[in-house]
């Protein structure tokens, strides 16, 4: 291989390990090419599956920040760059690896970590991301449930005490004042005017009548 085809080698696989969530390192010894074909097929848009170099992966992987890899790089390598989800990508592989006994797992590299092999077949035994965001948002939804219960308690027990005092603070009011009585009669006084005038008259009649005698 040219020296400058290399540097590209390099720099490619160097910014397949810096944008991958994940690294699968697998033997392809025994696989057809229609079998490379289908296990490209099998991963999905969101895996790269490249036959590599052992020689210049290593070199890519110290790129990249990546270590711990040289020991799995050893005879015919290829290397899964998961894009996607960890779990699902495994899952694949190591159904695959079932079905075509010729696809070996070395082992891989996430989150920082080197893994043997059966720590990728841990992962292959996983729940897939969608079936822990389902289980999540499950769980979530009894918890909303169980919050909406817990604040409507208070609430309800709120409403009853403020019902209660509403109706406690009418009872205790006091009763509105009577209606004033209405004015007595205008006439009443003028009756009595009348009869004081009348007492006082009769004892001048009297003595008008005493007079006349006497003349």
């Amino acid at each position: 291989m040219a020296k400058a085809n290399k540097a590209t080698s390099v720099a490619e696989l160097a910014e397949h390990f810096r944008t991958s969530n994940a690294a699968v390192l697998t033997e392809y010894r025994g696989l057809t090419v229609a079998q490379l074909k289908q296990l490209r097929r099998t991963l999905g848009p969101t895996v790269t599956y490249a036959v590599v170099k052992n020689t210049l992966t290593k070199i890519a992987a110290r790129d990249a920040g990546v270590s711990g890899l040289d020991d799995l790089l050893a005879g015919p390598s290829a290397i899964a760059f998961v894009k996607g989800d960890p779990v699902e990508a495994a899952k694949g592989i190591k159904q695959f690896s079932k079905d075509v006994p010729a696809l070996v797992i070395k082992g891989g590299y996430m989150d920082g970590v080197v893994l043997d092999a059966s720590g990728i077949q841990r992962i292959a035994d996983l729940e897939s991301r969608e079936v822990l965001l389902s289980k999540l948002a499950g769980a979530m939804k009894a918890k909303q449930s169980q919050a909406a219960a817990l604040f409507a308690a208070p609430l309800a027990k709120g409403a009853r005490a403020l019902a209660a005092l509403q109706t406690k603070l009418e009872a205790d009011a006091p009763a509105a004042p009577a209606a004033p009585a209405p004015p007595a009669a205008e006439t009443a006084p003028d009756a009595a005017a009348s009869t004081e005038e009348e007492t006082s008259q009769a004892p001048a009649d009297e003595a008008g009548v005493e007079e006349s005698t006497e003349g």
